[in-house]
């Protein structure tokens, strides 16, 4: 192990708790122990992906927050003596590997709750709000400090929650803690005083208009939390640890409107001023550590960092809170272990925080230890597969029920929090199979081939692996994408994959009856009727340096690829404008809110143009015609990039022996070309 990571596995305590090392799993909605948004029960799937992380070398773990008032069903999580009894059969197992266990509480999301078209349906139909009220009874689950506006939706708004309510959420975390103690685990951790959750809303001064003793002065605000914590002490005694999951800064100007890193705001919601004081009202409280980031709902991208967020984005305002407090901290949010490792080193932090890469690879932690950091498969912070809440004008949240019903997947493992239908099951009878195209779905389908026991053969019409996704991973800010690449090509060499380059293959009847995965990918859509369409520069010839552009560039596209050539134009010092035919930018299913509202907001603070409602006229010399809500608008540009879409280019179709993988068969993301290859690969 690399000498700098060694303050990382050093032993720490947590109150009366010692923890082996410093490394912590911070909550993950999806990876719960009884649980997600259904019947609460002991959840096997979760346990599962605990127990991986445990015995993989991480100190602290904490499952995906539970909800002490289920939103569906209306469940009590302290009512359900069965599942406390199956926890604490299993914790035995759990604690052999050494590590500890905290489980997280929360009292759900107010004014958050992610409203989608069905729910908001549900809630303006007066005979469907009576009848789903005992399954989903929006108007107790979106109740927040003060009537506000729904992060999604506004259809569904928020009102007051009563201090009987309030009461009522108090004595659920102590008789949950209670519970919880008496199966084994080691403390507890209360979600939260962050990220805007209801916890937080009490608190923050644009949601609490209050006039009780729950609103007004910061003692007041925050006496939910304190409230909490100390029914806990009351019930488990002072030595049972709880943790505070808690945001430093909200990183917010208002409903919906986010913070930008370095950006000049007045902040409406916590200041590191209030900050200062709030932490030692909540140690007083009896709070035994604070698990740190920043953001609320409205600035997500604080809290679930994309890949445009910079590295350890958190960190700085941890180490400053640290100096107002005895109690242990730990920062999470793009954290770089060697970073964390300093910043403890030098007593900055207390223990580190990472979540989503141990979706992408649970045995990470090992890998660091032994020396084998290349053999990482990386997180490349899409929240494709895990956290894919997406949100653009007019629609609420526009994510597919199984996504819903399944966060905690990644788009790069397809195994994840799938292990009952993808797993690796060796061949009956090994075979030769052909690949003809190695891009990323040409590369994940032979190494899960290979891993089966058969013979996978790539052939890849240009002069190297990647397709694609060299391109994709190209701009500046993606790095953790070119990890990606580098890692599908180390499998490729370390399971000794035949791969023939600068190979075309125009006729798959040469392989005979042997099966065949094609793996060709897509082309770019062409607008040939737009007059003058030929002297645009496609996406991938821009990304791929092909050919140069000018300082003012027009970007056709205001999808997720065409907003990321325009951030990256910026970050280049060219003068990117948007042309968008929809009402938003990133109007599409399965990219995140934190993802897509950081593009927009970027866009909007830097004075990018955007042209929404608009579709391309013409393209000219040195300029753009675009009709924009009827009107005709002449823009000058140098040059024009077009990220107009694609059509799948699949060399043949159907066959016994023939399978479609990746954007050859329908466009889509990379969760959908790893999830598809993957699965190709297991029917042969």
């Amino acid at each position: 192990m690399d000498k700098r990571l060694e303050p990382l596995f050093t032993p720490w305590r947590i109150g009366s708790c010692e923890i082996k090392n410093r490394i912590v799993l911070t909550s993950m909605g999806g990876t719960d122990l009884f649980g997600w948004m259904e019947k609460n029960h002991f959840d096997k799937a979760g346990a599962r992906f605990i127990y991986e992380v445990a015995k993989n070398n991480a100190g602290l773990v904490l499952p995906g927050c539970q909800p002490v008032y289920n939103p569906m069903l209306g469940q009590w999580l302290h009512k359900n003596d069965k599942m406390y009894r199956d926890l604490a059969g299993w914790l035995p197992e759990f604690h052999k590997t050494g590590a500890k266990l905290f489980v997280q509480l929360t009292a759900g999301f107010g004014r958050s709750f992610t409203v989608s078209a069905m729910m908001e349906t549900l809630y303006t139909n007066p005979l469907l709000r009576k009848l789903s009220k005992p399954v989903m009874d929006l108007d107790k689950i979106t109740a927040s400090a003060s009537p506000a506006p729904n992060r999604w939706s506004d259809k569904i708004p928020s009102r007051e929650l009563t201090k009987a309510e309030i009461h009522e959420f108090v004595m659920a975390f102590a008789y949950s803690a209670q519970k919880l103690q008496a199966a084994g685990v080691d403390g507890v951790e209360i979600h939260a005083v962050h990220e805007g959750y209801l916890l937080d809303q009490f608190t923050l001064p644009y949601v609490n208009q209050r006039t009780d003793e729950y609103g007004g002065s910061l003692e007041n605000r925050y006496r939910f939390a304190t409230d909490i914590v100390r029914a806990i002490k009351r019930l488990c005694g002072k030595d049972f640890p709880v943790s505070l999951r808690y945001s430093v800064v909200s990183k917010t100007k208002g409903f919906r409107q986010g913070a930008l890193p370095g950006e000049d705001y007045e902040e409406v919601g916590r200041t590191m001023e209030e900050s200062e004081q709030a932490v030692r009202l909540l140690e007083e409280a009896g709070y035994d550590m604070l698990n740190c980031d920043n953001g609320t709902y409205d600035a997500w991208y604080w809290a679930h960092p994309p890949i445009y967020m910079p590295e350890n984005c958190n960190l700085a305002d941890v180490e400053h809170i640290k100096q107002f407090t005895s109690l242990p901290v730990v920062p999470a949010g793009r954290l770089d272990p060697f970073v964390a490792a300093d910043a403890i080193r030098d007593g900055k932090i207390d223990g580190a925080g990472f979540a989503r890469q141990f979706l992408a690879d649970p045995e990470w932690v090992t890998k660091l230890i032994e020396d084998r950091a290349d053999d990482i498969r990386p997180c490349i912070l899409c929240h494709n597969g895990c956290f894919n809440m997406c949100h653009y004008q007019g629609v609420p949240n526009d994510q597919s029920l199984s996504d819903s019903l399944g966060l905690a997947r990644c788009a790069v493992n397809a195994e994840m929090m799938q292990w009952d239908k993808h797993f690796i099951k060796p061949a009956k009878t090994p075979k030769r199979v052909h690949i003809v195209g190695g891009g990323i779905g040409g590369m994940e389908a032979a190494r899960v081939l290979k891993l089966r026991g058969h013979e996978p053969v790539i052939y890849e019409k240009s002069g190297r692996l990647g397709g694609t996704f060299i391109p994709a991973s190209a701009e500046s800010y993606k790095g953790k994408l070119r990890e990606l690449l580098q890692w599908y090509l180390r499998q490729m060499d370390k399971l000794g994959i035949e791969v023939n380059l600068n190979t075309e293959i125009d006729d798959i009847r040469l392989f005979g009856d042997e099966p065949v995965i094609v793996a060709t990918g897509a082309v770019p859509r062409f607008l040939g009727n737009v007059p003058g369409f030929e002297k645009t520069v496609e996406a991938c010839e821009y990304l791929n340096k092909e050919k140069e552009v000018g300082e003012t560039v027009a970007v056709i596209g205001g999808g997720l690829t065409g907003c990321e050539i325009a951030y990256e134009l910026a970050l280049t010092g060219h003068k990117p404008l948007i042309v968008e035919m929809k009402n938003d930018l990133v109007a599409q299913t399965g990219v995140c809110l934190a993802n897509s509202s950081y593009l927009r907001e970027w866009f909007a603070l830097n004075e990018v143009p955007v042209y929404l409602n608009a579709t391309l006229q013409e393209v000219q010399n040195g300029a753009i015609v675009v009709k924009q809500d009827g009107e005709t608008l002449t823009l000058p540009c140098d040059s024009v990039i077009s990220s107009a879409g694609y059509i799948p280019n699949p060399l043949a179709r159907g066959g016994k022996n023939v399978i479609l993988v990746g954007d050859c068969k329908k466009v889509g993301n990379l969760r959908s070309v790893i999830w598809g290859a993957y699965e190709a690969a297991m029917k042969i």
